[in-house]
């Protein structure tokens, strides 16, 4: 099993309206904007996939996206231009005045098209541009079948899609992560860190039934995959399974394998769970014994809850 080396979840693995810490002061495009239309983002996709696929598109060719953004305000679009271009290293052009707003157009490198990938594509678009107050108005794919390419998929190449997945999420570039890491799972199907990791990338972009079920197999191939079991717990709380994470935490405190700073975030993570169920000595004694273990972070919550 490899070191996917990506940080570990620890407070907030959240449903799309709960992740408070992620709203901001946008005038363009509002938070209440971005929740309203991401079930629309995911249709646009489909929608698009299947336009592609009936031009004749095969799953997983190589194929470069065109996209366009847009805001009521050029400086928003020059600094998302500069991300584009710094972390995912597409190219962008020059901004242009289109009525009462400003528009700036681009070019994605190639990667692998399926419809996942296109869906989180999307979803990445859509969330980048929600940071930089911004829209994605429009995209479409650039591929001529006659003369598709592939990536390779020989067993050789497990290690390079995974080591490449990593390198784009360090750098910013989650759809990138995603589709390396999903290339690294179509050659090697039982490799957990690739589902890990993807199912990591999957919740930051807000996708948490497919990143729960990425966490499932990861442990159902690796059931010591105690960091798998922590982040599997948090989303369950996130999402209402209070119990299926208490379980979750539990089998990480049982493990003879997992590391001291799993069972820090194990007994921290249980304190959260047993506040929500409005049992604060629980939660107290959870804080408390992951204190003891040296996590420092739960002193706020000691300090906030316990008397």
């Amino acid at each position: 099993m490899r070191n996917s080396n990506l940080t570990l979840l620890i407070l907030c693995l959240t449903i799309l309206t709960a992740c408070a810490q992620n709203k901001k002061e946008n005038k363009f495009i509002t938070w209440d904007d971005f929740v309203d239309g991401f079930g629309k983002e995911m249709v646009s996709a489909e929608d698009v996939f299947n336009n592609m696929a009936e031009n004749g598109l095969k799953e997983n060719t190589m194929t470069k996206m065109d996209f366009t953004f847009v805001s009521d305000k050029k400086e928003n679009l020059v600094k998302l231009g500069e991300f584009l271009k710094t972390h995912y290293l597409y190219s962008v052009q020059e901004l242009k005045k289109n009525d009462e707003l400003w528009e700036i157009n681009g070019e994605t490198n190639e990667f692998p098209i399926t419809a996942d990938n296109l869906l989180y594509w999307g979803l990445d678009m859509y969330k980048r541009g929600y940071e930089f107050d911004a829209a994605i108005d429009a995209y479409g794919g650039l591929f001529d079948p006659k003369s598709a390419k592939y990536p390779d998929l020989d067993t050789s190449k497990s290690d390079y899609y995974f080591d490449r997945g990593v390198d784009c999420y360090n750098n910013g570039d989650l759809s990138g992560a995603i589709f390396n890491w999903s290339l690294t799972i179509a050659i090697d199907p039982e490799e957990p860190s690739a589902y890990y990791s993807r199912a990591v990338v999957k919740n930051e972009l807000y996708a948490w039934k497919s990143a729960l079920k990425d966490y499932d197999k990861a442990i159902e191939i690796a059931p010591k995959f105690s960091k798998a079991l922590v982040n599997r717990g948090g989303l369950k709380d996130e999402n209402g399974d209070y119990q299926g994470a208490i379980a979750d935490y539990h089998t990480v405190l049982q493990l003879d394998n997992a590391d001291v700073e799993d069972k820090q975030q194990a007994y921290f993570n249980l304190g959260n769970t047993y506040l929500n169920l409005k049992d604060e000595k629980r939660a107290c004694e959870n804080w408390n014994k992951a204190l003891e273990l040296g996590a420092d972070y739960a002193k706020d919550r000691i300090n906030e809850h316990c008397k």
